[in-house]
């Protein structure tokens, strides 16, 4: 009786965890699920009703889908791919003892910190076409002759916004990847060092294979929640001008709030399988990797 008690003790102590799992995360992917196979236009509720893969059919035939889908893409791509490589840039350099280095980590950390609300307000000033900050400098620097509306122009409104998103990913990368070098053992580079090695081969044979787990991890999460944001790119542009900013996300939400929830949750799901077709090789190797 008592190593049955002990057996279900476990259960009882993670059973509210899983009922707020439950209620925050299952319930809601379930109700956009069914929502998908709906004309669920709250616009007109009494239109409410099953219409099998009738919003899929939609998004495969709609335009500004696959725009979007395209947009996801680059933004993830030069998003997260430039944060990563700046944010080990700093890292490496936060990992040297210099003086002042405890200010220099924190202050890294204000763009991470910051709301997305914020920056993309923030931004959005300072990429202002008559009274903002970059033209001011650019025009100061002799770069530029007259302002540029940064975001009002389809040709640098969507390189604006990856330079924003990269400027709040840096601060994650290095932290992540801060953390994986403190915790490399200081035996590796001696004995590299007595076998030859110069900074670059050190880098990639003994920095790199040692914080690879991290660099996986952290990519996989800033993918994820790249692909996923909102805020930013709402906040600065909405989606524009003439759709060059509106990555699937922002098409996602504007729909929904145009109260079209049917096809908002259709493509919602879809983007959410396309992110784990990317996530799950990686779940299943490292599963692999802890079975071995």
């Amino acid at each position: 009786m008592a190593t049955r008690k002990q057996s279900i003790y476990p259960y009882l102590l993670v059973a509210p965890a899983l009922l707020l799992v439950l209620c925050v995360v299952f319930f809601p992917v379930m109700k956009a699920i069914i929502m998908s196979f709906q004309t669920y236009d709250l616009r007109r509720p009494n239109s409410i009703a099953f219409c099998g893969l009738g919003n899929y059919i939609k998004a495969f035939n709609d335009a500004l889908f696959w725009n979007s889908l395209f947009k996801t893409v680059l933004w993830v791509a030069f998003g997260v791919g430039l944060q990563f490589i700046f944010g080990f840039v700093l890292a490496v350099l936060l990992n040297q003892h210099f003086l002042g280095r405890g200010f220099v980590r924190a202050i890294s950390l204000i763009p991470w910190v910051t709301p997305g609300v914020l920056i993309g307000l923030m931004w959005r000033w300072m990429y202002d076409g008559n009274y903002g900050v970059i033209n001011a400098i650019l025009t100061k620097l002799h770069i530029i002759s007259g302002n540029i509306p940064f975001l009002a122009q389809t040709s640098t409104s969507f390189p604006s916004v990856i330079i924003t998103i990269i400027w709040q990913g840096i601060p994650f990368f290095a932290l992540m990847i801060l953390a994986g070098l403190q915790g490399i053992p200081r035996e590796l580079y001696e004995a590299a060092e007595v076998d030859g090695a110069n900074g670059i081969q050190k880098l990639f044979k003994v920095t790199i294979p040692c914080i690879k787990n991290s660099i996986l991890i952290s990519l996989l999460l800033r993918i994820i929640w790249v692909a996923n944001s909102v805020d930013v790119i709402f906040n600065m542009t909405e989606g524009g001008p003439a759709y060059s900013t509106q990555t699937l996300s922002v098409y996602v939400f504007n729909k929904a709030q145009a109260l079209d929830l049917g096809y908002s949750s259709a493509m919602a799901i879809l983007l959410a399988l396309v992110l784990c077709s990317v996530a799950i090789p990686y779940l299943v190797k490292t599963f692999r990797e802890e079975d071995q």
